[in-house]
């Protein structure tokens, strides 16, 4: 499995021009606030369209300038997790879930509530559960779908460091269970160093530095990744959350 991202695209003050290639793994973008990395992520789920390049899932072209190939967000196999999370506040926990799967698939829906603890949960609202439950509401309606890849942009910034941890080891779950190229958005540098096997740097809109967590941290290739990659800062993070 591989995710192909070359695009560019260009904004009144601000310019996204990236190219990267990722495998099957769990590939974290790590940047600054206004960097790019969400703007990557909503190209690759087609809620936004490039001015030029390509997107490539698997072999299967998504977007690609030349070609005039754009294929509609429905119908790319990708299932994204909004920092907002986006349910519908109207839904039930159980419509919420259907929603993704045009077929609806009843048994589908009750196979993903137990397996991300909601049993029980299907009809209520989203008002009326806990953060956590919302979350894992969110990653069961993203996966509904059984998408060639999963786009995670900063789904635990609202969380208290308890709650956080619980939905790291769930989202290392969901990899394992799926399978599947993970893109997870973050600026927290625990996160970063503690989940990802693999690291994109971004800084302002371009993808700077690949490599694993040990690489990036270790090896920073400018200023700007070393001020990123801080240590000093890593160990503060990593005492606060232990």
């Amino acid at each position: 499995m591989e995710l192909k991202v070359q695009i560019c695209k260009k904004l009144d003050n601000f310019t996204l021009d990236t190219d990267w290639t990722m495998g099957n793994e769990f590939t974290v973008l790590f940047g600054r606030s206004g960097s790019g990395k969400s703007l990557t992520l909503k190209m690759i789920a087609g809620l936004i369209t490039p001015d030029s390049g390509l997107i490539e899932l698997n072999g299967v072209l998504l977007f690609e300038s030349t070609k005039r190939v754009n294929i509609k967000p429905q119908n790319r196999s990708v299932g994204f997790v909004f920092q907002d999370l986006a349910l519908f506040p109207h839904m039930t926990v159980g419509q919420n879930i259907a929603y993704a799967d045009r077929k609806k698939d009843n048994e589908r829906v009750a196979e993903l509530t137990e397996l991300f603890y909601l049993k029980g949960l299907e009809d209520k609202l989203p008002s009326e559960i806990s953060g956590g439950q919302r979350q894992r509401a969110a990653i069961a309606r993203a996966i509904m779908r059984n998408p060639g890849c999963m786009l995670l942009d900063e789904p635990f910034s609202a969380l208290d460091n308890p709650l956080r941890v619980e939905m790291r080891a769930l989202i290392k779950d969901v990899k394992t269970m799926l399978n599947i190229p993970i893109v997870f958005v973050t600026h927290d540098i625990y996160e970063a160093y503690t989940m990802a096997d693999k690291i994109i740097v971004y800084s302002d809109g371009r993808s700077v530095q690949t490599g694993t967590p040990e690489e990036i941290f270790s090896n920073p290739v400018s200023d700007e990744v070393k001020s990123l990659t801080d240590i000093k800062s890593f160990f503060v993070k990593l005492k606060d959350i232990c």
